[in-house]
């Protein structure tokens, strides 16, 4: 192995050892940030023990808003997403994709049950407006496709409208 080789591979041990550092340092900051969580629980439950009877929440610092999508940019890559796909998919298999598009981890429960959470809610005003329409699976999962017109039997080249048949 000459010496180019063999710096390349340092290289990439080192880059592979410091991305397994910092995903064990993310799973540490998430079981802390759980710790502190039930932290606060139990001395709220403390202190209505003891007979507090304020707004506990008001009391707080104001903390800063999680800004995850700008404006329209989640009902813009809804969209592109549905138009793309061959069948119908559920909010959860959306959410994975949008989360995937935006390079984080789509294993992170929360985050998917948030993004899950605020696609559904998306979703639902697209279907409003006519754009999507949704179906029950076996399991009474929505699934959500495009509304693309229809040929209709008859002239040739004439469209159908979209159907609300399965909203």
């Amino acid at each position: 192995m000459n010496s180019e080789e063999l710096s390349k591979n340092h290289t990439v041990s080192g880059l592979l050892q410091k991305r397994s550092d910092l995903f064990n340092e993310a799973e540490r900051i998430r079981d802390r940030l759980a710790e502190i969580r039930n932290d606060v629980t139990a001395l709220d439950r403390v202190l209505e023990a003891f007979g507090f009877k304020g707004d506990l929440d008001a009391m707080m610092p104001r903390q800063k808003r999680n800004v995850i999508f700008g404006t329209g940019e989640l009902s813009r890559g809804l969209l592109r997403e549905i138009m793309a796909a061959e069948t119908p998919m559920t909010s959860r298999e959306l959410a994975q994709n949008i989360i995937s598009l935006r390079g984080d981890d789509a294993r992170d429960r929360k985050l998917l049950s948030e993004i899950t959470r605020r696609v559904s809610k998306a979703l639902r005003k697209h279907r409003e407006a006519g754009r999507i329409r949704s179906m029950k699976d076996e399991h009474g999962n929505l699934l959500w496709e495009a509304c693309r017109p229809r040929k209709l039997p008859g002239p040739a080249g004439q469209l159908a409208a979209p159907s609300d048949e399965a909203v």
